[in-house]
């Protein structure tokens, strides 16, 4: 019974609402709104409002934000445009008399504003009445544009002096100027293992430094020591294992926390500690350091800018008398003549399945490329080009302008001019030196290569004389800007 009776009262209260729904759709449907300014009429509320706002310029919307009206005044609002609009109260006498004295809104002539027609407009002729309400919302639209116009420019102008003002702050220490989230695709690229791998097996690179370190322990030995970029921490145990009291390991990417474990593997927690985070960011528990070791190299030696931050804790916290490692480097071309490599770059757009391509060879000779050349290939002694001395240059010397001079040992065809480097642990007495040349054992770095869409046929004797200029992109501090001058042509390339 309770049960029959609550469906019952249930099936009345879905009565009533259906009946109150169907009330108001009843009352709305019959709804007729006059407007408030004219004597048009309405099917709802909404069109009124509408019409409100293309004809007679007011919004309820604007209204409401502008005076904060709550529902009690907004129907006291409603009320009084009924009330007054009608009357129109400012026709009265009264009114000719001035409020203020000398009122300049009183001196003013509408005929400036007003059109011709309105004087004579007859009382009461709509259409006369819709015109000038047309030419009234045109010209106050014409008036929003020119403030809009103001503000875009104003918009404009500041956003050019702020451009050009980080470009300036961003020209001697791009690197460092970075935020966090500007350099997280750099540092979330080293957080992969394979890239670590790839590193770890290159021999040339790991058993350099391994050797620069147990062939100097005596440097090593009760000395704080800091590891920029630490990676897995190998170069960090190398060092602990030569001696060091303390090895200060940093690095922002997440393969840090592998390395933590791996010290744990190995024994060396006690005295090997990982900071997370950016060099120029971190807190280190020692004000200075006696020791900076750091792989910071990249393709052509600067790509990634990794020795900005280098340079930034030499001066921060090395010690006068300490110990940088690698020490020296320096940048070197030579001529390249591999017909075959540059037919399987610039040569195969000619005739991509029976259609040109080639326009996208200009697209391919501005991306320098990276790769094992070989040796065979070169066809000139190097030249150096930029010679560094990492514990006293500058981080606006990794920058550079220098000219070049090559002189090609055999007749061929020069079909790109090719970069590599060179490091010097030098600092220590036992020296070690490796060199990423095509004529050395191949490293994970290769060698850089500057494709000539146009190779040059040169000359056995025959000198190329030119100018290399290697920038920063201001847009991304961590790539670079190379240019080649030769022989009346300027050859732009950009690494990244």
């Amino acid at each position: 019974m309770a049960e029959a009776e609550k469906h019952l009262n249930d099936s009345d209260e879905e009565g009533d609402e259906d009946d109150w729904m169907e009330f108001e759709e009843e009352a709305a449907s019959a709804c007729n709104v006059l407007c408030l300014f004219c004597t048009e009429t309405f099917n709802d509320v909404e069109a009124a409002f509408s019409h409100c706002k293309d004809c007679h310029a007011f919004s309820i919307a604007k209204a409401i934000s502008l005076f904060h009206l709550d529902c009690f005044t907004y129907i006291k609002l409603v009320n009084f445009i009924r009330a007054e609009m009608r009357n129109q109260p400012w026709v009265d006498d009264l009114y000719m008399k001035p409020v203020m004295e000398d009122d300049a809104f009183l001196q003013f002539d509408i005929d400036l504003v007003t059109p011709a027609s309105s004087a004579s407009q007859a009382p009461g002729d709509p259409l006369l009445e819709r015109l000038r309400e047309a030419e009234i919302r045109a010209r106050v639209a014409e008036e929003e544009l020119q403030v809009i116009t103001k503000d875009f420019n104003q918009l404009r102008s500041t956003a050019q002096h702020l451009v050009q003002s980080q470009e300036v702050v961003r020209s001697d220490h791009a690197v460092g100027d970075l935020t966090e989230d500007e350099d997280d695709v750099y540092f979330g690229s080293y957080g992969h293992f394979s890239i670590h791998q790839e590193m770890l097996k290159d021999k040339v690179r790991t058993l350099s430094y391994r050797d620069a370190m147990y062939n100097n322990k005596e440097c090593f030995k009760d000395k704080v020591v800091l590891d920029i970029g630490c990676g897995t921490g190998i170069l960090s145990m190398f060092a602990a294992t030569c001696g060091a009291k303390l090895v200060i390991g940093v690095d922002q990417s997440d393969i840090i926390y592998q390395a933590m474990d791996i010290v744990r593997e190995n024994g060396f927690d006690d005295r090997v500690k990982l900071l997370k985070g950016r060099m120029e960011d971190v807190d280190l528990p020692v004000e200075k350091v006696d020791v900076i070791v750091s792989e910071w190299m990249g393709y052509f030696l600067l790509f990634e800018s990794m020795l900005d931050t280098v340079l930034w804790a030499r001066d921060h916290y090395l010690k006068e008398d300490g110990l940088l490692l690698p020490n020296a480097c320096d940048v070197q071309l030579s001529l390249l003549a591999d017909s075959d490599l540059h037919a399987a770059q610039c040569g195969y757009w000619d005739n991509v399945y029976g259609f040109s391509m080639k326009c996208m060879r200009k697209c391919v000779v501005r991306e320098a490329s990276v790769a094992i050349v070989k040796a065979a290939n070169i066809i000139s002694e190097p030249c150096i080009v930029k010679d560094l001395d990492l514990l006293t240059c500058k981080i606006k010397d990794l920058e550079f302008t220098s000219p070049f001079k090559l002189t090609c040992s055999r007749s061929g065809k020069i079909t790109a001019i090719v970069g590599h480097f060179d490091m010097g642990f030098t600092q220590c007495p036992s020296n070690v030196k490796f060199s990423t040349s095509a004529k050395d054992t191949p490293t994970h770095w290769k060698q850089s290569v500057f494709l000539l869409e146009n190779p040059l046929e040169m000359k056995e004797g025959e000198e190329l004389s030119g100018e290399i200029v290697c920038k920063k992109n201001r847009k991304d501090p961590r790539s670079l800007m190379i240019s080649l001058s030769f022989r009346n042509q300027i050859i732009n390339y950009l690494m990244q």
